[in-house]
């Protein structure tokens, strides 16, 4: 991809985050203009009844003129960091422009999806400063290699939030690889303390999502030192990759604990097919072996399959695909009792964020919010208040507090 033009198939339905040529394009000042009235009212259309729901959010405007945004997480109950992928982490707050970017990120290799991407804070923030966020790393002396992959690093938030310190890159996927796409790239802190990463499977490298000797298409585990657990499902197993907790993935882009302290995670689909799961150590989740997607254009994926004796089914898949992206569960009850515990979900490809309920594992509905806000979702996550906050993904993105109607 980089700077070539993508056809207009997978235009409409790869998940890629559209590159842009920052010599063609005009850019309104990294300075956000900061809006306080709730202009927005937004209703949610059921989508298993096909009637209206009778349930409406507010949404605020906390930032805007973000450079693709691609996530948010809090610092402390006003402050967040966000991300934007082409290689800014920046402070924001409701009330003051976004900061400038903060110093001290290691190189980043922006192009195509990849770029800075996913950003959480340590459990114990509070008191350590620490942040885990991924990115795009390209080969070099240490690495070894060509081309590009995902990384994931730790580093101290400084006292005044203006730079990193201590930086220190925890794990690097293997192996590198010319392209820029399906990087995966989401981060979530296990509550035993490790931490789990989602990695692509790079696109044109799908069969590798099946072997244990790469990390494309997989969920890797790790302690916050990088170290690697010892009760990890590969550990020992000879040319097995022992960071691995999971296979058969294609490219996952949302993962969160639910209620229960387990991992969720959903990932793109080809053609059809985007994915919940409830990924387990050791498990195999199918991909490329079995999908209820298509090739782009038409054509079975190898041979046909949605089911295969020994590999995990979806809790969910949607056909056509969503492109989703950014997820979480809501456990404050600011939008009523009915919305506690519901599972949400953003979709790149139709611009809207999916309000799921859960019963027994399984999705029983879903209904379709911010469809008139008519811009890509890319991040979704409660604050300290109870409140869900929305990245929108555009070249001039928004960051949105969504508010309980009145």
């Amino acid at each position: 991809m980089g700077g070539r033009v993508l056809t207009s198939m997978i235009q409409a339905n790869m998940q890629a985050s559209p590159t842009i040529n920052a010599s063609a394009r005009v850019r309104i000042s990294k300075s956000a203009i900061l809006v306080f009235a709730c202009t927005t009212i937004v209703s949610a259309a059921a989508q298993d009844s096909g009637k209206p729901n009778t349930s409406s959010v507010r949404t605020e405007v906390i930032a805007q003129n973000l450079d693709h945004p691609w996530a948010v997480a809090f610092i402390d109950k006003q402050r967040m960091l966000v991300t934007e992928r082409p290689g800014n982490l920046r402070v924001v707050q409701a009330g003051s422009p976004p900061s400038a970017s903060i110093t001290g990120l290691p190189k980043i290799d922006a192009g195509g999806q990849g770029g800075l991407l996913d950003v959480i804070t340590d459990s114990k923030f509070a008191s350590n400063r620490t942040i885990y966020f991924c990115y795009s790393e390209a080969a070099n002396a240490k690495t070894g290699g060509n081309g590009n992959s995902t990384a994931l690093a730790s580093a101290r938030l400084s006292d005044d939030a203006k730079k990193l310190e201590q930086v220190k890159v925890l794990f690097t996927q293997k192996p590198k690889f010319n392209n820029r796409a399906h990087f995966g790239c989401r981060i979530v802190e296990n509550t035993d303390g490790s931490l789990l990463l989602t990695l692509g499977d790079r696109f044109s490298r799908m069969q590798d999502a099946q072997t244990l000797n790469t990390h494309h298409g997989k969920i890797i585990r790790i302690r916050k030192d990088g170290s690697i657990p010892s009760d990890n499902p590969y550990v020992g197993k000879a040319g097995a990759l022992p960071e691995i907790w999971s296979i058969g993935h294609r490219n996952v882009q949302g993962a969160t604990l639910g209620p229960d302290g387990q991992l969720w995670s959903h990932e793109h689909g080809p053609q059809g097919g985007d994915e919940i799961n409830h990924p387990q150590a050791g498990k195999n989740y199918g991909w490329p072996l079995i999908t209820y997607g298509e090739n782009y254009g038409g054509g079975k994926i190898g041979e046909g399959q949605t089911s295969r004796a020994g590999l995990e089914q979806p809790l969910h898949q949607w056909t056509p695909s969503i492109a989703p992206t950014g997820m979480t569960f809501l456990r404050s009850d600011k939008y009523g009792k009915a919305w506690q515990g519901n599972l949400f979900v953003g979709s790149l490809k139709f611009r809207y964020l999916a309000r799921l309920e859960i019963k027994d594992g399984k999705v029983v509905r879903e209904d379709r919010l911010l469809q008139n806000h008519a811009q890509r979702i890319r991040d979704v996550r409660e604050g300290p208040d109870g409140l869900l906050y929305v990245l929108t993904d555009e070249e001039s993105g928004q960051l949105l507090r969504l508010l309980p109607a009145q």
